[in-house]
């Protein structure tokens, strides 16, 4: 049974950096896409980006040009890097890698929580 464990949340003031982390606990075959997603209270669930096999990467529109989407094929993880944090940001952030072969299937991690306050 494949993990996803995710680390780098915490609390950070507005304007801060935050790095997150994905790592699989073994090897996926074909992955395809992974991606993070995050839940705020009282919400629902939304991705925040998503990076193909190919390195295409897509954010959403509240995040364009402070978050950073990356992957490391080699080590099955993937990578947030969050910049200019706003309030709005806090939620418990979730990855995501999506297999493709022998059939498709969606992992997730337990979620992580991002803090942004003063």
């Amino acid at each position: 049974q494949v993990q996803l464990v995710e680390s780098g949340g915490g609390l950070v003031q507005p304007g801060g950096s935050l790095r997150l982390s994905c790592a699989a606990s073994r090897s996926i075959f074909s992955i395809d896409t992974m991606s993070w997603h995050r839940q705020a209270p009282g919400k629902q669930r939304e991705l925040v980006a998503r990076i193909t096999s190919g390195g295409i990467t897509n954010y959403a529109d509240s995040v364009k040009g402070r978050f950073t989407i990356s992957r490391d094929n080699a080590k099955n993880t993937a990578y947030l890097q969050m910049n200019s944090l706003k309030p709005e940001d806090t939620a418990v952030y979730y990855c995501n890698i999506r297999s493709t072969s022998p059939t498709i299937t969606n992992y997730w991690g337990q979620g992580t929580q991002v803090t942004v306050s003063s």
